[in-house]
């Protein structure tokens, strides 16, 4: 289904039933990508009295708890509440959820002390002066090994506090990367990507979100999209979400 949408003074054609997942599954898989030292996501059948919810077990439904960190477990989207000492929640901050946005694929750079980081040069090339609401970043290498790689303790890729600058500085809104956080593992609690993408607490930005812990197919071509960011209605720092890609005709 060819649809348009009028955005800022532009038409865009999209086919509505070709989207592109860009989000990685929760799933109680012990394979399953996860950060944070979390275990995977829970899955329990309720049992009430002699009754357990659990069709294959002799029950009339299916009826589970599950039980699964958004930060840890798949892809998630965060807002402004998970660095804040205010209870602030995604539900609350998300309110549009169609946007225009750039993939772009970048390889890390090497620093002296071996820490791999996406730079404010990277994104200047890479963006060549485009200004969109939303950048989806994925870096390389890009095999099939991040749908299931514990990234606990390993010291993956992070973005370097001027290149959060620079994405500020043109109007990005929303932030989408394949990695389990734009800050560095461990930094001594510091935060200085997610403090400089929202400006907490001097100029907080409370409509940007950070999406964490996709994952772009390698047959996804660099350009211009439209991003659907879709999440629960979670009233928390965050929720797991599901962007779809659209693209452009």
């Amino acid at each position: 289904m060819i649809g348009s949408i009028f955005h800022k003074g532009k038409d865009y054609k999209i086919d509505f039933y070709k989207p592109i997942d860009i989000s990685m599954p929760l799933s109680t898989d012990k394979n399953s990508a996860s950060a944070w030292y979390v275990e995977p996501m829970k899955l329990e059948s309720l049992t009430y009295g002699n009754t357990i919810c659990d069709v294959s077990k002799g029950g009339c439904t299916n009826f589970r708890k599950v039980s699964f960190n958004p930060h840890g477990n798949g892809t998630h989207t965060e807002c402004v509440g998970h660095i804040s000492k205010e209870f602030i929640t995604i539900n609350k901050c998300l309110k549009q959820f169609m946007f225009l946005a750039e993939v772009v694929t970048i390889m890390p750079t090497l620093l002296e002390n071996g820490d791999y980081v996406i730079t404010k040069k990277q994104l200047e090339e890479s963006l060549d002066n485009l200004k969109p609401e939303a950048i989806v970043i994925r870096t390389l290498s890009n095999g099939l090994n991040k749908l299931t790689m514990q990234y606990s303790n390993t010291n993956p890729p992070y973005m370097l506090e001027d290149a959060i600058l620079f994405l500020n500085s043109i109007g990005i809104e929303h932030l989408l990367i394949d990695m389990p956080s734009i800050d560095r593992e461990n930094d001594d609690g510091k935060l200085l990507a997610h403090h400089a993408f929202w400006q907490y607490p001097s100029n907080t930005q409370f409509h940007k979100t950070i999406t964490e812990f996709i994952y772009v197919p390698n047959e996804i071509v660099d350009g211009t999209y439209i991003l659907n960011l879709q999440i629960a209605s979670f009233e928390n720092d965050a929720s797991p979400s599901k962007p779809l890609l659209y693209k452009l005709f």
